[in-house]
């Protein structure tokens, strides 16, 4: 399906800001004709089932766009005028039914939206059960939003929805997507002898000043820095997250992105908010469809603080002793960001004999690793190549996913499980999509060599947002990405441990690194692939 020889020679130092085709209009037409392209490289070149792939996941994730291109703040979408309806509130329903949930957007003087494209959140939820569900979001493009939900348990069952962004919003983080793949910057220490330089990195550096190209050779993932003034490339020793560029928006845009105005805003229903849910008369297990698929909605529920996937039996490890059993002569290999460390962070803490080795690496940043020699376990964890916004990575440990999945063996004592997404939400998706094409190569691959090998990818999750993180890591970003995500690992032998609706249907504060009580819930789906209960 994917060819196993490395790229043609020049694709190596492949960038890919500009969109597919050069002479197609740009966004910004009000200010400049044609798109200068960001970056001065080589473009990848792309065969013709890349090509369609990725045209296809950019289609998918197309958003609707405002009829004009200035709309004023106070035509923009108001959480507070804005309301929702439950569709026959009072009506009869039991565990299984659906509940349909109208929600009716309006602007700051009251007048009801004529267009879609805001970005929403919905859940149900019971807090004295501990229990939570989202819900599946169809836009009406009219300034209407259905919202459909599974009732999954019985009982008072309230609905939550929330304005993440308004479109007018949307529109600016598309922009900045597009044109300002430069808003978070990265560096580099070249070092020779006592004489040391600091240049800036990125996958791709306007201007015409000498650069570095650090372009690896095996994936040509791109990756470049501009030229110290003394000292050669090759005396590069780390690679650290730069900082974040101020100033990005005209006031009229800032006005879009106020914390308490229009970011992450509860729409209040105009009548009841819930309903009651009789239990089922026989419970019928035949109901959970246990294929797994990674596009049903919604994917599980909380009930009593425990997560219940739809798609597959889950085992609750609640005792140390059950997860040292399940993961007896394994080896563990967790790649991607932070949060995906937070699960090496966890079974490090709960498993009394695995025992972290230190390796002397950087705190937060790694490679980790801990051992269990009473039950010959081996869990490592290393972050995924650039660009990744860590304090400080040594060159000689700056790795790509798909490189290290070349070096592994595996076989039925081989686990892998990957993240890879917060730190892609600054550039153009055709960077993430090239990155997972390279991954999802490689994971082929391994599988192919040892199809027993286990692989697990941990979706996206959603955090808090503010005025600033909504430039650089808003929910609606990574949302964008996780759809691409999920449409490229379809079909292939791999499991998801889906993060994402773990954080939006619990009751906690969303968090960029979820509380404990949220990852104990990702380790038990992820253990429940490792261990399925004999059923």
């Amino acid at each position: 399906l994917f060819p196993s020889q490395h790229l043609d020679d020049d694709t190596v130092s492949g960038s890919n800001w500009i969109t597919e085709n050069n002479d197609q209009p740009s966004l910004s037409q009000t200010t400049k004709v044609t798109r200068k392209p960001y970056c001065g490289y080589e473009q990848q070149t792309l065969s013709k089932r890349e090509q369609v792939e990725q045209e296809s996941l950019l289609a998918a994730i197309q958003w609707p766009k405002p009829p004009d291109d200035k709309i004023a703040f106070l035509q923009s979408t108001d959480p507070v005028h804005s309301d929702f309806v439950i569709v026959k509130p009072r009506g009869f329903f039991k565990v299984g039914d659906q509940l349909e949930v109208l929600v009716r957007m309006k602007d700051f003087q009251g007048k009801p939206k004529q267009y879609g494209g805001d970005y929403l959140q919905a859940r149900i939820h019971s807090p004295l059960l501990k229990a939570g569900a989202t819900g599946r979001i169809v836009d009406c493009h009219n300034g209407l939003y259905k919202v459909f939900f599974t009732l999954l348990w019985p009982g008072e069952v309230k609905v939550s929805v929330t304005l993440v962004h308004p479109s007018e919003a949307i529109q600016v983080l598309l922009r900045l997507r597009e044109e300002r793949p430069d808003r978070v910057y990265f560096k580099s220490s070249f070092k020779s002898g006592r004489y040391s330089e600091t240049t800036e990195c990125n996958v791709c550096l306007p201007g015409d000043l000498p650069v570095c190209n650090f372009t690896d050779l095996y994936t040509g993932e791109p990756w470049f820095c501009y030229k110290p003034r003394k000292l050669p490339c090759a005396s590069r020793i780390s690679h650290a997250k730069g900082g974040y560029q101020k100033g990005l928006l005209t006031h009229e845009e800032s006005l879009f992105f106020q914390s308490d105005v229009n970011i992450k805003r509860p729409i209040l229903s105009s009548g009841p908010d819930s309903v009651i849910v009789k239990p089922r008369p026989f419970t019928d297990s035949s109901t959970m469809d246990r294929a797994e698929d990674p596009t049903v909605s919604p994917s599980g529920y909380y009930y009593e603080d425990h997560w219940r996937p739809r798609t597959h039996w889950i085992h609750h490890f609640n005792k140390s002793d059950d997860i040292s059993k399940c993961l007896q002569g394994k080896v563990i290999h967790l790649f991607g960001d932070s949060t995906i460390r937070q699960w090496f962070e966890y079974l490090t803490s709960v498993v009394p004999d695995l025992v972290e080795f230190n390796l002397g690496s950087p705190k937060n940043v790694g490679p980790f690793m801990s051992v269990d020699l009473k039950h010959n376990i081996l869990l490592k964890f290393r972050c995924h190549g650039p660009p990744i916004r860590f304090t400080t990575v040594f060159s000689s440990e700056l790795r790509y996913i798909a490189n290290e999945l070349n070096g592994i063996v595996g076989g039925r004592n081989t686990v892998i499980a990957i993240t890879i997404w917060s730190h892609f939400s600054t550039f153009p998706v055709e960077v993430y999509i090239r990155r997972l094409r390279n991954i999802r190569r490689s994971v082929i691959q391994l599988l192919d060599r040892s199809p027993k090998t286990l692989i697990i990818i941990r979706t996206a999750n959603v955090q808090e947002l503010g005025p600033e993180v909504s430039l650089f890591n808003s929910d609606w970003y990574s949302l964008q990405l996780d759809s691409v995500m999920r449409k490229m690992f379809s079909g292939i032998a791999v499991h998801f441990v889906d993060a994402w609706e773990m954080s939006l249907a619990h009751y906690l504060p969303h968090n960029l690194h979820p509380k404990e009580v949220i990852v104990r819930n990702q380790i038990d789906a992820f253990l429940s692939y490792v261990c399925p209960l004999q059923t």
